[in-house]
């Protein structure tokens, strides 16, 4: 069976790598176009600027960000890229399905509570309990 060729509103990824920014904001939803439109801050430039010199083979190690904020943009498929998120950082490698939402999306702030056995004096049981 034939692999499924990836597309973006009909655009396949070399032609949406192709596109000019100004041309990929008129395909992204609304709140996307309009950073585009607006312009990146001066970290996001930097960012960008090392993701293609990670590309290009200039960088071995990942990107290491702390812009959540940032779009996936068509020319990041493929880079390794490392996300902040709060205490530490996850590693993820962009794929074309990333394309128009956040890095933020993909790296989770907050992770599930996972309880074991009450403490000692949490029930009353427990506060007729011998400590050892």
């Amino acid at each position: 069976m034939a692999k499924k060729i990836f597309t973006y509103r009909g655009k396949t990824l070399e032609e949406l790598k192709e596109l000019s920014l100004k041309d990929l904001a008129e395909l992204l939803p609304a709140r996307q176009r309009r950073k585009i439109q607006r312009g990146f801050k001066e970290s996001e430039k930097i960012f960008l600027q090392k993701v293609r010199e990670y590309q290009a083979g200039k960088r071995k190690k990942p990107v290491k960000t702390h812009c959540r904020h940032m779009i996936v943009l068509p020319e990041m498929v493929g880079a390794t890229i490392m996300i902040h998120k709060g205490k530490g950082y996850e590693t993820i490698t962009v794929t074309e399905d990333m394309i128009g939402h956040y890095l933020g999306e993909f790296a989770l702030t907050r992770s599930s509570v996972r309880h074991s056995a009450p403490g000692i004096g949490a029930t009353r049981a427990s506060a007729s309990a011998s400590l050892k």
